[in-house]
């Protein structure tokens, strides 16, 4: 849910604890929306947890969506607005790592809040008297900025594995740090990291890059060994060394690192492409009169790739991050582009996505913004309709002046296009005699006789 509706979700949570106690049952908000209220900040959504049975929820609000009915949960939706509402449980058995085989439907609160993963995520709260149930110490936690398991760390880590980077997660998002035994739990279990599907790991991880803090979520990553188990070729990053005279800053791993530290509300492509960007420099060192990383890019565009797709990544930010990677290393060659060759860079899908990465590029190595400005300044003079003009011929003017298609066509209208962006041309008759003029040369068909 959107922040912007978010205040209209916490009336619709109101009133639904409020039919519940009207009703006779005890609800209270519950979860990550406590930690986030408690903690200054406006939640993204809203839970509540009641004593209410899963029936008893379905008569109360008959409109109810019963999305987890092993478990207890309905979606109350109102408008725009949805609300999860759940009774207290308590978790059986866990055979998968994923969730337990059966759960107890409890009465008391203190039971729900034993079974969840973090103590800061195990509070309740009574929105109308302000009083908030702490039977984990979430409070004291809070308080003290720690990431907490609730009980003893292995065994939440061994109940659901991806509680380990979920740890990681919020530590990295809300600038906490991992307690002492949990983090310990994380480093010995974080192998159990393989067994997690793909697509759940990919959505932690796009979490992590995105939420606010990528670094430190990148840096705790590593140190609990879970970089290893997911992302083994960021991981071989870490001591590649780099041209000191194009990179003051140091290896690899820290440039990614300065990197991911300046982005600001990036999109997921802009994320990733940040974070792969160099991927390929480890397969590619090697040291002549300096160290240099031929075809880092290609090796770097095909990794990204293998990533993406072991992480079941959509089409779309997979080719747009294939796109950010491929392209990344053209900047320096900008001021001296042709003006068509520019205007084509220039127009490539989302490129300010591709100005932000070089952008962060620069900064976090030579810091000369120098190619950067020069494209700033370009786009100032050229306004977007330029970069794309409408064609002043296609195809099928040519075969209408009687050119047999074939190859040379692609390769006509590209020059034709060219002599156009610079402003060499700007007619249609100027663009028939100049593709006339190259097709009857390459002999590739001359009007009225057909040629091949």
């Amino acid at each position: 849910m959107e922040n912007n509706g978010a205040p209209a979700a916490s009336e619709l949570a109101r009133r639904i604890i409020e039919n519940l106690r009207r009703a006779g049952y005890s609800a209270y908000l519950v979860g990550g929306c406590v930690r986030d209220l408690l903690l200054g900040c406006e939640p993204k959504d809203y839970d509540v947890a009641t004593s209410a049975r899963p029936d008893d929820l379905l008569r109360l609000f008959p409109r109810a969506d019963r999305v987890g009915a092993h478990f207890g949960v309905v979606l109350v939706r109102e408008g725009r607005e949805q609300v999860e509402v759940a009774t207290f449980r308590s978790d059986m058995e866990y055979l998968d790592g994923r969730r337990p085989v059966g759960v107890h439907f409890e009465n008391d609160p203190g039971e729900d809040a034993r079974r969840r993963d973090f103590t800061i995520n195990a509070l309740l709260l009574d929105p109308v008297s302000g009083e908030v149930l702490d039977f984990v110490g979430g409070r004291r936690d809070l308080d003290a900025r720690l990431i907490r398991a609730i009980g003893h760390p292995p065994t939440r880590f061994r109940e659901d594995h991806l509680r380990l980077l979920r740890a990681v997660r919020f530590a990295a998002r809300l600038a906490f740090e991992i307690e002492s035994a949990t983090f310990e739990a994380i480093r010995q279990g974080a192998p159990m990291i393989r067994d997690i599907s793909a697509e759940r790991v990919r959505d932690e991880i796009s979490r992590i890059l995105t939420e606010g803090a990528p670094r430190r979520g990148l840096e705790l990553l590593d140190a609990t060994g879970l970089l290893h188990e997911i992302l083994p070729e960021v991981e071989s990053m870490k001591g590649v060394e780099q041209p000191p005279e194009f990179h003051p800053e140091g290896d690899v791993w820290v440039h990614t690192l300065m990197m991911l530290d300046g982005l600001r509300q990036p999109s997921l492509a802009l994320a990733l492409g940040t974070l792969l960007h160099d991927v390929g420099k480890p397969g590619t060192f090697r040291v002549a009169e300096r160290i240099r990383f031929d075809g880092h890019v290609e090796l770097g565009v095909e990794i990204a790739r293998r990533i993406m797709n072991r992480l079941r990544f959509s089409n779309d930010v997979c080719g747009q991050v294939e796109e950010l990677i491929a392209n990344h290393m053209r900047f320096k060659d900008v001021p001296k582009m042709r003006e068509s060759t520019l205007k084509r860079f220039m127009r490539l899908p989302e490129f300010e996505e591709h100005m932000e990465l070089h952008r962060l590029d620069c900064l976090a190595s030579h810091g000369s913004l120098a190619s950067y400005d020069f494209v700033r300044e370009k786009q100032q003079e050229v306004p977007p309709e330029m970069l794309k003009p409408a064609p002043l011929i296609t195809g099928r003017d040519l075969i209408a002046a009687g050119y047999r298609p074939g190859p040379m066509f692609g390769i006509v209208l590209n020059e034709v296009e060219d002599a156009q962006l610079e402003g060499r041309i700007s007619t249609k008759e100027q663009a028939m005699a100049m593709a006339g003029e190259r097709l009857e040369r390459e002999g590739a068909g001359l009007p009225g006789v057909g040629k091949s």
